[in-house]
């Protein structure tokens, strides 16, 4: 179950760093991001869909390109990502209670 969710985490957090590349340098192709994040270009591919699916991104004529969902999404990462910690040491103190 948990090795699943590492998979999860791990996934998201390819693309929350494709996303960041797309922010610091767009309008920016597959090729492009495939050099810079040293990535495999099905793999950048992948992570351009999901995040233009979810709205972060659209694609334009010179490449990808961030929408203002994406600024949103950075100014609460911290805290969004600091309750999922929060979470998940709650979680490990369930051990400790046995």
């Amino acid at each position: 179950m948990l090795k699943k969710i590492k998979g999860d985490i791990e996934l998201i957090g390819r693309h929350l760093e494709v996303l960041s590349t797309v922010a610091q340098h767009q309008p920016i192709g597959i090729i492009k991001l495939s050099e810079i994040l040293e990535l495999p270009q099905h793999r950048i591919r992948y992570s351009l869909r999901v995040m233009e699916g979810l709205g972060y991104i659209r694609a334009s004529p010179t490449g990808a390109v961030t929408t203002t969902k994406t600024d949103e999404l950075f100014s609460h990462l911290d805290t969004d990502i600091g309750e999922i910690i929060t979470l998940l040491k709650g979680m490990q103190s369930l051990k400790e209670k046995e």
